[in-house]
């Protein structure tokens, strides 16, 4: 491993992919023994995520989840990638997030993000439309001020005095947010790796210190395969890739299939074109390839975080892939030197 790779943690993002035949409770326990396993391989952070009436996604209570993984852990830190503030109550979010750290003190992340719900029923469903994202602002205020004074008289016990630190799920325009509320920022390069360094660049330009964060703090989110040849780790993220084109064609997030039941697709011009986009900017190929565009990447973005979010059909791949990164990168050597800072 390099110096540059030497100086930057490595965490996960589990987002409970569902794979056909499998249901939605199994791709749960999963995700628990998965954080056992990223406790043991080394990993700074394991994170779960949010997504409501999605038939590939299980993971639909992150607070819940988390507690699980937590539950099973004791060194790791565990959080969320993110609470989706707009479909929730500020003070019930700081209610989640004191009542775990009240339970697993010094490892709790709370990440928060600002989407809503992927259709207009599941939007109804949750009792908040598309607006509810304009007074995002507003709710990350209340959701703070609960865990330092309270607000308006009302405390969100047991929340309140606790030190939770917050993280922000950003895209171009939310690196912004994060630099003026002093919060840590997770970004990904879904509209390209130079955007997204332009973001980076802009945020810690702008970057104000508050309580909640000292100095910037930018964590890259991607995914990262390692197989034994460069075909078969691209192989591994057909899925995912297959995935977000039938999502954005057809409304509707899927399970994910066998890679050979998309190599014999045939796919309209428009699913090709979002299924070769879904392809791009992601880290595969073998450990001295993976090495070398992680290299890259934290030299170009100056990252101090990568949070990986692999997905693929094959767990057994994924698992592997997983556990050689950690190799790669020394992460069981650097036990003595995990704190229970966030950042």
């Amino acid at each position: 491993m390099t110096s540059v790779l030497d100086a930057v943690r490595f965490s996960i993002l589990d987002r409970s992919r569902v794979r056909r035949g499998q249901s939605h409770p199994e791709a749960l326990r999963e995700t628990v023994e998965f954080a056992r396993s990223a406790e043991d391989w080394g990993y700074h952070r394991f994170w779960v995520s949010e997504h409501h009436s999605v038939p590939g996604v299980a993971g639909s209570a992150p607070t819940v989840l988390a507690a699980a993984a937590a539950a099973v852990t004791s060194r790791i830190r565990i959080g969320t990638g993110g609470v989706m503030l707009p479909n929730h109550q500020p003070l019930v979010v700081a209610e989640q997030f004191g009542a775990l750290e009240s339970l697993y003190p010094g490892r709790i992340d709370m990440g928060l993000g600002r989407s809503v719900g992927f259709t207009d029923g599941v939007r109804r469903a949750l009792g908040h439309g598309k607006s509810d994202a304009d007074d995002f602002d507003q709710q990350l205020t209340d959701v703070l001020e609960y865990f330092t004074r309270g607000k308006s008289g009302v405390h969100a016990w047991p929340a309140e005095g606790l030190r939770v630190p917050a993280f922000l799920l950003a895209t171009g325009s939310g690196a912004e947010r994060a630099a003026r509320f002093g919060l840590p920022l997770v970004i990904a390069s879904i509209a390209g790796t130079g955007r997204m360094v332009e973001a980076i660049d802009h945020y810690r330009a702008e970057f104000r210190p508050t309580p909640w964060g000292s100095e910037p703090y930018v964590v890259v989110s991607g995914a990262v395969v390692i197989a034994d040849s460069t075909a078969e780790a691209h192989r591994l993220l057909l899925p995912e890739a297959w995935s977000s084109a039938y999502s954005r064609t057809r409304g509707e997030f899927p399970v994910l299939i066998p890679p050979a039941e998309i190599e014999s697709m045939t796919m309209t011009e428009r699913e090709r074109r979002i299924f070769d986009e879904a392809l791009r900017e992601h880290i595969h190929g073998t450990e001295d390839e993976v090495a070398e565009a992680l290299e890259a990447l934290v030299t170009r973005t100056g990252a101090d975080e990568i949070l990986v979010h692999t997905s693929t059909y094959d767990r057994a791949a994924r698992l592997d892939s997983h556990r050689r990164l950690a190799r790669l990168t020394g992460l069981q050597s650097r036990f003595g030197k995990r704190t229970s800072a966030a950042a």
